[in-house]
């Protein structure tokens, strides 16, 4: 390992040298742990009693060997600090760690899986001139073999579950919130203890690799959560992990986050280290294809508030970690969850930016389902709710998220958020889904949505998957797979994403009949979306040149989609007055310029 990059946070390998690693004599244990008195190895091998640790390198690192000790045996490192105090520590860069409540490392083979998936990775592409169609999944609770809260099928278990599903309904990439081992379930893994540790609640390390491998083999991406900015309070992880705040700020007035948890120090070389090592991690031995960066916003600012001033040492590491890892990979996606307006989140880092290849646009995300809140008697005076996200949208590369914080803790879900009554959600949710999905910016769609899941999201439960069984939700999920379809196959909808050629607004001031129409433009074709938001069904002069041509592409009123079925002609010419069309209440329809 390279001490110096180490220590001024510029190396992405420090897992190769610390942690617990096999070799020929038996199985080598490192431990980085500056403000101990002493460290103690104790585990499986040795019947849990201490075997010491001596001091190497510069007396900052402790190392043992252990001739006996093999793969899949529980360790410990008992670390003693300076007042001859001690605690029970799993190993920051342990590859497996014990199902909570317990907390023991695991010693791993991390070579023992050979992946068959060369071909996708040769091809892999960061996707910005392509579709990108994300499906957001909770691991444990897409389906659950059982009710019971802590029953869940194993990585390889899903790999046959969840790919068909994915690939039947139009998605092509999963991202999975956060898999590294976390004690709380409730968590969802946002709080973790073992970011080097894939949860054991799955399965092992080589599970998750082939669940990888077979996404890959099916034409199917994998991104990963990944959070660089807190960590779990537990006492045998990181926190006062060598009697000192080795990981975390001193001070509690920005060491504590507004979740309670300790937040990383980014001031700190070697704890830049270990996160951009464990962001690597994931993407090196998992072959994972990108990581959405979680709660961004609170590395930008100092507890995430702006008032409070820029957190530039946290900045800097943004920006020095995302160009590492887009230097060893490329094709990887490199996502940013920020709900802030800090500027070039997307800019390359040599320009200033933050070097991410998405920032989620949590703006449009906002005020759209605010607009869709509101009776349409009202939704002429917030009209330009619409309308806005084209204002500021090249300022970064955005993407557009429907994730699970939009479906927990009172919020309601997608579908339920629509305004009215149980049948009146329906036709708004699909001419909603239709303006997201001609709207400029890759999408995310949080597992239960595509149905038209009406409760909340609970990780206890798997979704509620016997809605289907019900016409209109059955209908509904037609609507969205086609939907999907119809997305990842017209380039127009994804190409020129990131271009201002690639959209054009038709009409953006019918601010009394709550009618949109705008013009996507790429691979050749060009596709005008058509948008009623009102209660009312309208007549309406599409404005085109005479002449012009267009065919349906897409009708939300269908009745295969659960509409009336009453739709216009399946192709339109226009004349000197434009191509008249009749838009049912809350409908859209996508038409192809022929």
């Amino acid at each position: 390992m390279d001490f110096y990059g180490f220590y001024t946070g510029k190396i992405f390998d420090a897992y190769t040298f610390l942690g617990a690693h096999l070799e020929k004599r038996g199985v080598v244990f490192r431990v980085f742990a500056p403000g101990a008195s002493r460290v103690s190895l104790i585990g499986e091998f040795n019947g849990w009693q201490e075997y010491g640790m001596e001091k190497v390198y510069d007396g900052n690192f402790w190392e043992c060997l252990v001739d006996n000790a093999g793969p899949g045996m529980m360790y410990k490192y008992k670390i003693y600090d300076r007042r001859g105090d001690c605690m029970d520590h799993c190993d920051p860069y342990g590859y497996g760690m014990e199902l909570r409540p317990n907390s023991a490392s695991l010693i791993r083979d991390m070579g023992g899986y050979t992946f068959g998936d060369s071909g996708w990775m040769a091809c892999r592409s960061d996707c910005r001139d392509r579709p990108l169609n994300i499906y957001e999944v909770h691991f444990g609770s897409f389906r659950k073999p059982s009710e019971r809260a802590d029953d869940w099928y194993s990585y390889e278990e899903m790999a046959g579950i969840l790919i068909p599903y994915v690939k039947e309904k139009g998605y092509n990439y999963l991202e999975i919130m956060p898999l590294n081992e976390h004690p709380c379930d409730e968590s969802w893994g946002y709080q973790g203890t073992g970011f080097f540790s894939p949860t054991s609640r799955y399965g092992t390390a080589e599970g998750l690799k082939a669940f990888v491998d077979a996404c890959h083999q099916d034409g199917i991406g994998v991104i990963m959560d990944f959070v660089p900015v807190h960590f779990a309070v537990d006492g045998y992880g990181l926190a006062n992990f060598d009697g000192t705040a080795l990981y975390e700020y001193p001070n509690t007035a920005v060491g504590v986050s507004e979740w309670g948890s300790c937040n990383f120090m980014h001031s700190r070389g070697e704890v830049r280290s270990f996160l951009q090592s464990a962001a690597n991690f994931w993407l090196s031995e998992f072959h994972m294809d990108g990581l959405r960066m979680d709660a961004v916003s609170r590395a930008i600012y100092w507890q995430g508030d702006p008032g409070r001033g820029v957190n530039r040492n946290a900045v800097e590491f943004l920006r020095y970690m995302n160009q590492g890892l887009k230097r060893l990979h490329p094709t990887a996606i490199l996502a940013a969850e920020d709900s802030t307006s800090y500027p070039g989140v997307t800019k390359p880092v040599p320009e200033g930016g933050l070097g991410f290849d998405y920032k989620w646009d949590m703006g449009w995300m906002n005020d759209t389902l605010d607009y869709f809140r509101t009776a349409p008697e009202y939704r002429s005076a917030n009209y330009h709710k619409l309308t806005f996200s084209m204002m500021y949208y090249y300022g970064d590369r955005f993407l557009l998220p429907l994730s699970h914080d939009e479906s927990v803790h009172g919020k309601a879900t997608v579908l339920q958020k629509m305004y009215g009554e149980y049948g009146g959600k329906f036709p708004q949710a699909r001419a909603f889904y239709m303006y997201m999905y001609a709207h400029p910016g890759k999408k995310l769609n949080f597992m239960g949505n595509e149905i038209g899941q009406l409760r909340e999201w609970d990780e206890k439960r798997g979704q509620d998957w016997n809605l289907t069984e019900y016409p209109v939700h059955d209908a509904f999920s037609r609507f969205m797979e086609d939907l999907n379809a119809l997305y990842l196959g017209h380039p127009a909808l994804s190409e020129m994403d990131y271009e201002a050629d690639g959209f054009r607004w038709l009409d953006c001031h019918q601010e009394e009949k709550c009618i949109y129409a705008f013009e996507r433009f790429g691979g050749g074709e060009c596709i005008i979306a058509v948008f009623n938001f009102s209660a009312r069904e309208q007549e309406y002069g599409l404005p085109l040149g005479k002449g012009c041509k267009l065919r349906v592409l897409l009708d939300s009123n269908r009745d295969i989609y659960g509409g009336s079925g009453r739709c216009g002609n399946a192709v339109l010419e226009a004349d000197e007055d434009g191509a008249a069309v009749r838009l049912e209440a809350y409908s859209a329809v996508y038409y192809l310029k022929v």
